[in-house]
């Protein structure tokens, strides 16, 4: 990890939260070298909880690298939370209608040039798929990747909806819970390089990316996902919030 990641703030927010996510989760890593030991990389999970982001800093904490996620704007503005959230470099995500969803973009693109690594999750906020499959994704993650030329690292996990279940505000303590964490290669990016990044192109290289995500979990899960990924949009659902 290089030392200017690893501050002493990072270090006591590892303190407080290892001992207590190691006291309900037993997490199993699968792959864990394809995490970049050094540099700039963007990393790609999937989305079905609101304790996600936990165990993706615990992922990235515990194997050499500190997290930098996109986070909620209101989350960031909130009195105690929020400072620490800021201190420790998380981006602020205004929600769709906003306008100003590109300056997230732009600010993730700044941790990139400094060789950090950026977790952004392109389903934007958790699957609307009833089985929790990943849902279509946007293009956030491939853009960012692709604009500044550094690898984008699909992952995929299953367990934590056994602790917190998607929308759900009851964390389950006992017994503890097993989660499964598969890092994927690299995805390969070279049909979309050089190329310029416009919504055709950004969305087939997003799409294979969600297929990645999606492989490395129907690994995970023993399981096939559907054949059709899902669509809010064309099931009447909201982007964001409860459905």
């Amino acid at each position: 990890m290089a030392r200017s990641e690893y501050t002493a703030l990072w270090r006591a927010l590892g303190a407080i939260a290892i001992p207590p996510l190691w006291a309900i989760a037993r997490v199993v890593v699968r792959h864990p070298e394809r995490i970049p030991r050094s540099g700039a990389f963007v990393m790609s999970p999937n989305h079905y909880s609101n304790l996600d982001p936990v165990m993706m800093g615990y992922l990235l904490y515990t194997h050499g690298r500190v997290p930098r996620f996109l986070a909620k704007a209101s989350i960031l503005r909130t009195p105690v939370v929020g400072p620490i959230l800021r201190a420790s470099g998380q981006i602020p995500v205004e929600r769709s209608g906003s306008g100003r969803g590109r300056e997230s973009l732009v600010a993730a693109a700044n941790l990139v040039e400094d060789g950090l690594a950026v977790v952004i999750y392109p389903e934007g906020t958790l699957t609307r798929d009833p089985d929790m499959w990943p849902m279509r994704g946007k293009t956030g993650a491939v853009r960012t990747a692709l604009e500044h030329d550094v690898p984008l690292i699909p992952v995929a996990h299953w367990g934590v909806q056994r602790i917190l279940p998607r929308y759900s505000s009851r964390v389950s303590i006992f017994p503890r819970k097993r989660v499964d964490v598969l890092v994927g290669e690299p995805l390969d990016l070279s049909p979309w390089r050089g190329r310029p990044l416009d919504p055709a192109v950004l969305a087939e290289a997003t799409e294979a990316l969600m297929a990645a995500i999606t492989a490395l979990l129907e690994e995970l899960r023993g399981e096939q996902a559907p054949a059709e990924r899902w669509d809010p949009a064309e099931h009447g659902q909201s982007e964001t919030g409860r459905f």
